[in-house]
């Protein structure tokens, strides 16, 4: 079984540089799994900018849904794998599935039980969404615990967890 390293914090704490950095210590080919998509200019340029810093070791694989189905076989071959991040693709789960969590919980355990059958280490980034105040409307409080409890699960899962913030990480486990 490879090892998972969770890695959470704020936006723009750090925490995607900091997997990239830890990713790039292991030896072999690396692969980005991605989970954005590209709507606009803006987005299209930050993912052109994301890509010249990641280099030539890099591959990228573009997955917004199923990770569970593409992740196994895209293991194979590769010294490291980094999944940025997690909170997209649980936004892009939640409304695929119509603003409904038990399809995203249901994901999320799939994920999980996949974690074994992968031929190289994974790097989570997550963000941490719940230190701010309540949001004031139903999908963002909604989307604010589904982030904590699937950012919870998956830091367990974890055989390392680590949160950055202002570009310093911490270990938690």
């Amino acid at each position: 079984m490879a090892q998972v390293i969770y890695i959470s914090g704020g936006a723009r704490s750090g925490k995607s540089a900091y997997a990239q950095r830890l990713a790039e210590a292991c030896p072999g080919p690396l692969l980005y799994l991605a989970t954005a998509g590209v709507h606009d200019g803006e987005m299209a340029e930050r993912v052109a900018r994301h890509q010249r810093q990641r280099g030539d070791r890099w591959s990228t694989l573009e997955e917004p849904l199923d990770l569970s189905g593409r992740l196994p076989a895209a293991s194979a071959g590769q010294g490291a794998i980094l999944l940025d991040c997690v909170t997209l693709w649980i936004t892009n789960l939640l409304f695929h599935h119509g603003e409904e969590t038990a399809p995203v919980f249901a994901a999320v355990e799939e994920f999980i039980r996949i974690l074994p059958s992968l031929e190289a280490p994974l790097f989570l980034v997550s963000n941490e969404v719940g230190q701010g105040i309540v949001p004031e409307n139903r999908l963002a409080r909604l989307f604010r615990d589904l982030a904590g409890e699937v950012n919870q699960r998956l830091a367990a899962t974890a055989d390392e967890a680590w949160l950055v913030v202002s570009g310093l990480p911490l270990r938690l486990k």
